[in-house]
């Protein structure tokens, strides 16, 4: 039986408290994530929400929707942190392993999804996660015997260690708690790409934006094995149909407004036609090909693609595959007369990537 590629909303409420929530979809329920090797999930901070220390089975990105928030990671073999700020708009790759903290400075809820590769993870199509502290913290799973002697601690001090902090995932921190600062080289973006500031790939009148992340622009997607873009339609707009060569699984994310979804699968097949809206996350298998028209308030996704330098083809616009085929194949191919298939060859010169309303 095929799997269904109908989009979801959050579904598993991993965590809620006083700092806040994560929840994520849940591979039982939404199966084309496990089949496909990606995963999802959706931070919330409110303010002085903390996310304790942790590391993951996963790389990812993630996409600031709302909010700040101040990131501290702490990459292998390394005796330092490394300590950034994120706004809206701004994406951060995470590489597997990495351990990572994020807390919410500001007086608004801090709100971000996360999109990744599942391909190393122990469940496929969900991010597993191991805390340092908290209740779930790691070294509760070692005897106190163990601990007292890997730091030279006595009783009293392998407590102190291990249960002090009562709390688990995310806790709120007192305001006398001052968190540290930026890095001095945090902001040369070689570690937070910024949608935002950065010059959209292609721009279209009526049409929309499309703004991308790869390695070119960002080194260390190269080590995370992950791209990703933002598209802005407008109201009624379209994004040409299009799919990858290279293999590679797209997530998408609606971050806000709404419209439809096609995709086509198998021996032309129709996989899916539906109404996505913000929330929904829907996956798009290698080389299907998929299209998007937005609704009257436009529609707003985020991307992520499992490939540091996806490959796409698309099916409109004067870069296309069909302007690169000659006529006289076409003809052939369309069963068509060369009258025809000569307007449908001027007919792509003018079309684009997006597509405005009315045309």
């Amino acid at each position: 039986m095929a799997l269904s590629l109908a989009p979801q909303k959050a579904d598993e409420k991993v965590f809620e408290g006083e700092g806040g929530s994560y929840h994520s979809w849940s591979p039982s329920n939404f199966p084309l994530l496990g089949e496909a090797n990606v995963g999802a999930g959706v931070l919330m901070l409110h303010p002085r929400g903390f996310a304790l220390p942790h590391y993951a089975d996963s790389s990812k990105i993630g996409f600031v929707i709302q909010g700040t928030c101040t990131v501290g990671m702490a990459f292998p073999n390394t005796s330092e942190e490394t300590v950034v700020i994120v706004k809206k708009g701004d994406a951060i790759p995470l590489e597997i392993g990495v351990v990572s903290w994020w807390f919410n400075g500001g007086d608004t809820d801090l709100v971000i999804v996360y999109l990744g590769d599942t391909s190393k993870a122990h469940t496929p199509g969900s991010f597993t996660y191991f805390f340092l502290t908290g209740i779930l913290g790691i070294l509760g799973g070692f005897s106190p015997e163990f601990v007292s002697k890997a730091y030279d601690l006595n009783e009293e001090e392998t407590k102190k260690l291990v249960k002090s902090q009562t709390g688990a995932l995310i806790v709120k921190l007192n305001k006398g708690i001052a968190m540290p600062k930026p890095c001095k080289n945090a902001s040369d973006g070689k570690l937070v790409f910024s949608f935002e500031n950065s010059s959209p790939f292609v721009k279209v009148k009526n049409g929309g934006l499309v703004t991308t992340m790869t390695a070119d622009k960002l080194p260390l997607l190269g080590k995370v094995g992950l791209s990703a873009n933002v598209v802005k339609l407008d109201a009624n707009a379209m994004s040409s149909p299009m799919y990858t060569t290279d293999s590679s699984v797209q997530l998408t994310y609606i971050v806000k407004g709404s419209g439809r979804v096609q995709i086509v699968g198998i021996n032309g097949q129709g996989a899916l036609d539906a109404k996505v809206e913000a929330g929904h996350l829907f996956v798009v298998p290698k080389f299907f090909p998929v299209t998007h028209v937005a609704d009257g308030e436009g529609m707003e996704f985020f991307s992520v693609i499992t490939s540091p330098e996806p490959v796409f083809e698309k099916l409109a616009g004067n870069t296309s595959v069909w302007k690169a085929i000659t006529p006289v194949v076409l003809e052939a191919a369309l069963d068509e007369t060369s009258e025809f298939v000569e307007l449908f060859k001027s007919k792509i010169k003018k079309s684009t990537v997006l597509v405005p309303p009315g045309n």
